[in-house]
């Protein structure tokens, strides 16, 4: 017992050691010896002030790719309205004045109703009958495409069965710059080739279900401290402005734009623009990301819609590309908004062009045909403010009483999906002397820790699951849903041992020291299940904002795995976490003889676990993330105190593309467990690697001019056209697009109403303009996906059962300033004892590629090339160079 009662000091102080960044070491949040040997990469934390620059006028759709028919239809319905039908289109109607998070104004003339905006990226939110999918991070850590496209697609389905219109999801923003950060379990990996491919995967399985799927948050919305002021300010923290993101141009091409190029490539029907700045400009007003890199060099075709609350301008972010305000107030329930009234009088006063409007309008309903809204659309059916049946339908405004929850069962046969990807998800860490998977018949299995039961509460007992009490089926926040059942592993766990006659029991208070010892003595084996939870910024849990403070477990999870492995030397430990976690001696410590981290799974948890832990499914998924000895190893951090007064905080991305796997390889670091990891019940073997050069021509930049802008239809300047109608009953606080007298500076109530420039260069200019050598297409430069090798390689199952196997391939890029090594393609093999499968992946162009900021421009470099082939980042048996 002295060993434990070392080892527990010891915890102890790496605890407070670990418990947030709270004395800003590291005020730019990446740690001195972790910066990129790019000079452009640490220029924006060593000259002054970060800027973007200007980029005008913005992009106007064209059709492009396979949007034809859609525009086409899109161009016919916009000709069609009326100035202040296009304003209400575009146009949120305001926080809580309709039945979803969201609703943009209706069209009633043309019978048109409002679009239905709703998350979140795991299910539908706010309601129930709904089903609660696991997080992107479990998604990613399958390898699997097919079942990231199923889980798409059975979401997508829901949301139709619902009323929804737009999904409110995926997520490749946050990418995961710092494992701390708080939303990154919603999206997929800090990887940003797994986060591309699983990010198009599940957008083609919402918009196949008829849905509009919105990827978000577009870019650099990297932790939640200070992503808002007024929320900042909530905490006691004052500063004036958002965060501001600062970085690179290369690194901002070649690690977080990367996922957003597969969204939109992949048909992405809209984007939402983040709550940050990226390099001192505002989220959703920055022409350089919003017209230049999304709508211009990724050629965009949907359109852009605001965070909740992330608009701070109206002139200005109009001509920087947004499309659709959200929720459409300033603040919520003010009645206020940037757009509304004073986006009619931009119009009319010619701030604004025309067909800056007519883009926006035709864009969103581009996406409405491009999914088949005009088929598949159903009544709204749901109210995201109340579960009661009957309610208002302007809830803020208390009016309009009647039937707002029909209580529609939208789950069909998804939670047998949920188990399969909770069970494909989950990763074998460490498995001493095969000690799983168990048979059921173990003489005593005991279970312990708060994960492994239920919440007091209810499993929907904390609002949007801002708690963490009971099992972690899901983080929280507005990327949250209503649980309609929670199998936690400890439920799981004793319909297996109690029906094969064994003894179980359990122990779900971390905190019961003389019980657990107790309980953990009489064990055979002991099942231990601790987690870290994180979130949304605008929930506080337990002082966590959002973001972790540290990385060590919950609920004192370190002292309950030390406190049972200490007295049961078939300690198995299952993690769920949000992401990485301290692990302490675990992997060394003997008493502990297996570890799988199972995420945040849904609402399968223990059967999906149960699934693993009984050999009833043979674990094959990879980490999708790395584990480090230390916090610091990862090389990034977050930050925790303001750095700038009360300005905006800034962030600067001095490690450039050097995140996870990327930064341990560049530091000579040793992981305890790296990206890519993942035991079998079964072992692999790796051989036969062959590479062919394809016979592709020499990258085309694309070159030429767009088409004017168009204007459909006609606008009238008599102002008394736009007036509220006579009789007119308004809601409360509801946001409409008329506006009040015939004298537009009256009308607008701005201050600064006519203020001399204001209307930046080249904003309102419609004639043709030339088009981006790396855009062209969606996505990008057509030529960008060519394939310019072919890769085999064959995978044997050397062991006794059948498994699954992730072959990934990784490409050393060569140059000074690149990582060691980069994911760039992976396939998950079913493979039979003794059998074996190839592995087939393409190499494209873009794989091998830098950006070249002075040519704006992709480039492969006349740096050495090598493609390696293994099981993990730090596993490569096979490699070879490309030529």
């Amino acid at each position: 017992m002295q060993w434990l009662a070392g080892a527990l000091l010891v915890l102890a102080k790496l605890v407070e050691a670990q418990d947030g960044n709270t004395t800003a070491p590291y005020p730019n949040a990446t740690y001195s010896n972790a910066t990129s040997p790019n000079p452009s990469a640490r220029q924006s934390s060593a000259s002054g002030p970060a800027s973007s620059p200007p980029y005008y006028p913005s992009p106007w759709g064209s059709g492009s790719g396979n949007w034809s028919s859609a525009y086409e239809k899109a161009r016919a319905f916009v000709s069609q309205l009326t100035l202040l039908e296009k304003v209400n289109l575009t146009t949120g109607v305001g926080w809580q004045s309709e039945r979803c998070v969201g609703q943009t104004g209706s069209i009633p003339r043309l019978g048109f109703r409002s679009l239905c905006l709703q998350d979140s990226p795991v299910g539908v939110r706010d309601t129930d009958y709904n089903s609660v999918f696991p997080a992107g991070v479990n998604v990613a850590a399958t390898f699997d495409r097919g079942l990231a496209f199923a889980r798409g697609q059975a979401m997508g389905q829901e949301h139709r069965g619902k009323g929804v219109d737009v999904q409110l999801g995926p997520v490749a923003g946050p990418l995961g710059r710092s494992p701390e950060g708080g939303r990154n379990w919603e999206g997929f990996s800090p990887d940003p080739a797994l986060t591309g491919i699983m990010i198009a995967q599940t957008i083609q399985g919402i918009q196949g279900a008829g849905v509009i799927a919105c990827a978000k948050h577009f870019i650099l919305n990297e932790q939640e401290h200070f992503r808002q002021a007024p929320e900042a300010s909530g905490f006691g923290i004052m500063i004036n402005d958002s965060l501001s993101s600062n970085i690179d141009d290369t690194t901002l091409h070649e690690t977080y734009l990367w996922p957003f190029a597969d969204a939109v490539r992949a048909g992405v029907g809209s984007v939402m623009c983040s709550y940050n700045q990226i390099n001192n400009s505002y989220g959703c007003q920055n022409s350089q990301t919003l017209n230049k890199l999304l709508k211009g060099e990724l050629d965009f075709q949907g359109f852009i819609m605001s965070d909740w609350q992330a608009q701070h301008s109206g002139v200005g972010s109009a001509l920087a590309g947004l499309d659709m305000t959200m929720p459409g107030d300033v603040l919520f329930n003010t009645g206020t908004s940037y757009w509304g009234t004073n986006l009619t009088v931009a119009i009319l006063n010619g701030t604004v062009p025309q067909w800056r409007l007519d883009d926006m309008a035709t864009r969103i309903i581009a996406a409405w045909y491009y999914v088949g809204r005009d088929q598949n659309q159903v009544p709204i059916n749901f109210d995201s403010w109340t579960l009661d049946t009957f309610g208002y339908q302007h809830y803020v405004a208390e009016e309009g009483y009647g039937l707002i929850n029909e209580h529609v069962d939208v789950r069909a046969e998804h939670t047998n999906l949920i188990r399969q990807i909770g069970s494909a998800s989950t990763v074998l860490l460490k498995n001493n002397n095969s000690a799983l998977p168990l048979t059921g018949k173990e003489r005593f299995t005991a279970v312990f820790g708060e994960d492994a039961g239920s919440n007091p509460l209810g499993p929907n007992g904390c609002s949007d699951r801002g708690c963490d009490n009971g099992t972690l089926g899901m983080a929280w926040g507005s990327g949250s849903a209503n649980f309609p059942f929670l199998i936690t592993p400890e439920t799981a766990i004793q319909n297996e041992v109690v029906g094969n006659g064994g003894v179980f029991q359990s122990m779900t208070d971390n905190f019961a020291a003389s019980q657990i010892a107790t309980l953990a003595s009489q064990a055979s084996v002991a099942i231990v299940f601790v987690n870290a939870d994180s979130g949304e910024g605008y929930i506080n849990v337990d002082g966590n904002i959002g973001d972790r403070n540290n990385l060590t477990l919950w609920q004192g999870g370190d002292v309950l795995v030390q406190n049972v492995s200490a007295l049961c030397n078939n300690t198995i430990v299952v993690l769920h976490t949000v992401g990485p976690v301290l692990l302490s001696n675990y992997s060394e410590n003997p008493n502990i003889t297996a570890i799988l981290w199972a995420g945040v799974p849904g609402e399968q948890t223990g059967n999906s676990i149960a699934d693993i832990v009984y050999g009833r499914v043979n674990p094959g998924a990879k980490l999708p993330f790395t584990f480090g000895a230390a916090r610091e190893d990862y090389g990034t951090d977050l930050l925790y105190i303001p750095n700038n007064g009360t300005g905006a905080p800034q962030v600067s991305f001095s490690e450039g593309n050097f995140l996870d796997y990327r930064a341990f390889d560049k530091a000579g670091l040793t992981p305890v467990y790296e990206f890519g990891f993942g035991l079998s019940y079964t072992t692999f073997s790796y051989s036969n690697l062959q590479v062919t050069k394809q016979n592709v021509g020499p990258y085309t930049p694309t070159t030429g001019m767009t088409s004017a802008a168009p204007s459909l239809g006609n606008i009238s300047n008599d102002t008394s056209q736009y007036q509220y109608p006579s009789n007119f009953s308004a809601v409360p606080l509801y946001i409409y697009p008329y506006i009040n007298g015939t004298d537009l500076e009256h009308a607008a109530n701005e201050t600064d109403y006519g203020l001399s420039g204001f209307v930046p260069a080249g904003s309102q200019d419609g004639s043709p303009q030339p088009l981006l050598p790396a855009g062209g297409a969606p996505g990008g430069n057509a030529e960008l996906y060519d394939v310019l090798y072919q890769v085999r390689a064959t995978i044997t199952n050397t062991g006794r059962v059948p498994g699954e196997e992730v072959a990934q391939l990784y490409i050393s890029l060569g140059g000074p300033y690149d990582p060691k090594i980069v994911l760039r393609n992976f396939e998950r093999l079913s493979i039979q004892p003794n059998g074996s499968a190839i592995f087939a992946a393409d190499i494209t162009r873009r794989d091998i590629s830098n950006w070249d900021t002075n040519a704006q421009n992709w480039v492969v470099s006349s740096s050495p090339k090598m493609v390696y082939v293994g099981s993990s980042s730090r596993t490569l048996p096979l490699s070879a160079p490309l030529s």
